[in-house]
């Protein structure tokens, strides 16, 4: 027996207004908790919505969106419920990245974007093209072949960034430590419009191929069967997914939980058809990382807690809570 959506209508009816509320609620709230208005009279103010709280907002939302997305199609893809955006090194390659430019103690910039955000997305396209050569060295793009090298690469980069920050001065420990915390902290649209292509491009990759989503989700013989070029799309989804991860590490950092814990509400809310789970993914993860965010600038304002802290604090024990409640309706569908 197959699970069935539990509120469907409600979800879809709903959600669309959530994620509204939640964005118009974090722009008031400001980027210190600040309560005042969406069109403020106060010069200032206008400064303060338009240069920190719109941009912060909309970069959440972008975030939250391509990271959610990503962690349902890598789900999908490797037919494993704890795979996310994370799961192929991309983030570990930009973290990377941002430990050397760090620890070189470099100030440049290129068009506008910051020498970090380029130095993380160089370690995010390195650490993909690593794992594309080995995946491509074995017989048809094996899923498995993925995963381990991956993982592999992402405990390599681990490694070397323990290294930096062990050899490195106090204030490089400190400047790597918090980037690896993620955060929002930006002031202006420019690292909204870096975001943007890629997390635009991405997920409208990922959202057209959702029937081919679901037919790798049941299997990848299955899936050839039906007349899926398994190879192909495999190859477009890892391309799609991993530049979109790794455009928005690149700015944000790593924001963990997103992309694991979003795409399992959905199939207990809208099911696992993948185009409405797609949907369903892009809405409800930003507007999740947009919540959270606005909770860490407020819950002691005015210290800021790093949204990836938050994300870990709600979402580790809501997941389990998640799966806990998924065991217990599966046990009690057996009993009946």
């Amino acid at each position: 027996m197959t699970d069935k959506p539990q509120i469907p209508v409600l979800t879809h009816a709903w959600l669309p207004i959530v994620a509204a509320i939640t964005v118009a609620g974090a722009i008031v709230l400001g980027p210190r908790g600040a309560v005042s208005s969406l069109v403020p009279d106060d010069p200032i103010e206008t400064r303060i919505l338009t240069e920190l709280r719109l941009p912060r907002v909309t970069l959440g939302f972008l975030a939250g969106a391509a990271l959610a997305t990503a962690g349902m199609a890598f789900q999908a893809v490797f037919r494993n419920a704890l795979a996310t955006p994370y799961t192929l090194g991309v983030s570990a390659g930009a973290s990377l990245g941002a430990a050397v430019y760090a620890h070189l103690g470099l100030a440049a910039s290129l068009a506008g974007i910051p020498g970090y955000a380029l130095a993380a997305l160089s370690g995010a396209l390195l650490a993909i093209a690593l794992v594309y050569a080995v995946a491509q060295a074995t017989y048809a793009f094996s899923s498995s072949t993925l995963l381990l090298a991956g993982v592999a690469i992402s405990f390599v980069c681990t490694s070397v960034i323990l290294a930096i920050q062990y050899i490195g001065d106090v204030t490089t420990s400190f400047r790597i430590g918090r980037w690896l915390l993620g955060g929002l902290d930006v002031v202006g649209f420019q690292p909204v419009v870096h975001v943007l292509p890629f997390a635009a491009i991405g997920i409208a990759i990922l959202l057209a191929v959702s029937r081919d989503l679901d037919l790798l989700a049941v299997g990848e013989e299955s899936a050839a069967s039906r007349g899926v070029a398994v190879a192909t799309v495999k190859k477009l989804i890892f391309a799609a997914a991993s530049l979109m991860v790794g455009g928005v590490v690149a700015t944000c950092g790593p924001i963990g939980f997103v992309g694991l814990v979003v795409p399992h509400i959905g199939r207990l809310l809208v099911g696992p058809g993948h185009r409405t789970l797609g949907l369903f993914s892009v809405l409800a993860g930003g507007t999740f990382l947009v919540a959270c965010d606005a909770l860490g600038r407020t819950v002691v304002a005015p210290v800021e807690i790093p949204v990836g802290i938050i994300t870990a604090l709600i979402g580790g024990p809501f997941f389990l809570a998640m799966l806990v409640q998924g065991h217990a309706r599966r046990r009690l569908r057996g009993a009946a």
